[in-house]
């Protein structure tokens, strides 16, 4: 950091600690006035009606979000809380957010505001119908390259990273030093919870700016017949252990035909809410890999319930008190596919730059490219020419909803397959999403013809003067 912006940390963070101080006191008060010091940092970078709905929720009382930060605030570490909020209020929000914007316009290509990377492709579990299950135990990035991905990263406003695998956390003595190496940067990593200790614990606390998401699959039975046996009861002791000691966590949750109705129960969540967990990441199964059943993908039915469920869970009055994201159906609040570097690109174990965690394809790797060479390369060039790839923002993927547009990109772009055992071609994985795109279609357009939708601030390659002019909308 320079001068100014750590000048400019330290007062923000005297702000917080001034708030943080009494806020027991006068919570409704306090967490009002943060709400208007957060407006007034982002001047005008995000909607005006935004704060204005936090403000309501406070003011309301009996909203789920502010039961979500009052838990938030009597549950974790008020140290974490504040250096969680520098990291993800003042880098990302702020510093970030800005810089990204102004990044796309003047390098004319897809520039993130976040990126995964693997550690490591070893992993200690076997899951059903996951491919890093396949790539064994032979690759890993050096801490060096990890530490470059964030600084170039950094440079170009990205300020929140994202750890998979593999198990990331067979890498966590690395994850926590990059943590202090960048406590500007917010991390979260995904975890199967097993190796959560108490000395890691007290790591997160000191450094403040990671959080976790733990991976589980509804209740124990449905847990252990995709993970492993005896794995869900490791997670519910992860969780205890993580509670108790003031760490933000969240669940990772896979959703496949199986087991949709178990993780969206009223059941199953106020369980993980009394465990602790702030928030849920929900994933639609994707059929990668070679071993990957695409029996498991959610049928058209089970979608369109996804897509009512999280309105209602997430509902001010009648949901629940925990941040809910479903990658799928929150397509309409971002755009569409966020893939390919629009919003955030992964970095494999190798160190192959792909444009999604779930599209094994590449043409630039970290040892031979910079990160902004591998964003203006064919490959993420491509994504941005394209996107949206649809405007059914109900069909937001290249892969899974639209799989011909995957293939095409693939073969203009001549991107090579980055499966670390053996190769997958475009052909091989569209050909196992063909028929729930095609039995999705009609079901996704109804079903978009049905509901108000929101307009994301976004803008795609086709909105550009240069875009306007190749399409002949101008």
């Amino acid at each position: 950091m320079t001068i100014k912006e750590k000048a400019e940390r330290l007062a923000v963070g005297a702000t917080l600690d001034g708030i943080l101080k009494y806020i027991d006191k006068k919570p409704k008060e306090n967490l009002i006035r943060l709400i208007d010091i957060t407006e007034k940092l982002l001047a005008g970078t995000f909607p005006k009606k935004n704060f204005v709905a936090a403000r309501k929720a406070v003011e309301e009382g009996d909203n789920v979000y502010y039961q979500l930060a009052m838990s938030a605030l009597n549950d974790l570490d008020r140290s974490m809380v504040k250096k969680m909020m520098l990291a993800i209020g003042l880098g990302a929000g702020i510093k970030g957010t800005k810089a990204v914007r102004e990044n796309r316009e003047k390098y004319k290509c897809n520039i993130p505001f976040q990126i995964l990377l693997d550690p490591t492709s070893a992993c200690n579990c076997k899951c059903k119908g996951c491919w890093a299950a396949e790539y064994g135990h032979e690759s890993n990035l050096t801490y060096e390259e990890m530490s470059s991905i964030v600084s170039q990263g950094r440079e170009l406003g990205t300020h929140f990273y994202m750890f998979t695998g593999g198990e990331p956390l067979i890498r966590k003595n690395d994850i926590i030093k990059l943590c202090e190496e960048y406590p500007d940067c917010a991390f979260l990593s995904y975890t199967n919870g097993h190796l959560i200790d108490e000395k890691f614990c007290d790591d997160m606390v000191r450094v403040g700016n990671i959080a976790l998401a733990l991976s589980i699959e509804g209740d124990e039975e449905s847990t252990d017949y995709r993970r492993g046996e005896g794995n869900y009861q490791k997670v519910i002791n992860a969780m205890n252990l993580l509670k108790s000691k003031g760490c933000l966590f969240g669940i990772s949750v896979c959703y496949t035909r199986a087991n949709v109705e178990k993780v969206t129960s009223d059941e199953f969540l106020d369980k993980m809410i009394g465990l602790g967990a702030k928030f849920a990441l929900y994933f639609n199964f994707m059929p990668v890999g070679h071993d990957a059943p695409p029996e498991l993908i959610p049928t058209p039915d089970q979608r369109e319930y996804m897509y009512k469920w999280l309105k209602r869970v997430r509902n001010g009055k009648t949901g629940k008190p925990m941040f809910f994201m479903d990658f799928q159906s929150d397509g309409e609040y971002v755009g569409g596919c966020i893939a390919g570097g629009r919003n955030y690109f992964h970095i494999n174990s190798n160190g192959d730059m792909e444009p999604c965690v779930f599209i094994h394809f590449s043409d630039s790797n970290i040892r031979t490219h910079t990160l902004l060479e591998a964003l203006q390369r064919p490959l993420f060039m491509a994504f941005r020419h394209d996107q949206p790839f649809n405007d059914n923002h109900l069909r937001p993927c290249p892969m899974l909803e639209n799989p011909q547009c995957l293939r095409d990109i693939v073969k203009r772009t001549g991107a090579k397959s980055t499966n670390l055992i053996q190769e997958e071609t475009a052909e091989m994985l569209c050909s196992k999403c063909d028929k729930f795109a095609a039995e999705w279609a009609p079901r996704a357009e109804e079903i978009w013809n049905s509901y108000k939708h929101p307009n994301p601030k976004t803008q795609y390659y086709r909105d550009t003067e240069e875009g306007k002019a190749e399409f002949g909308t101008k």
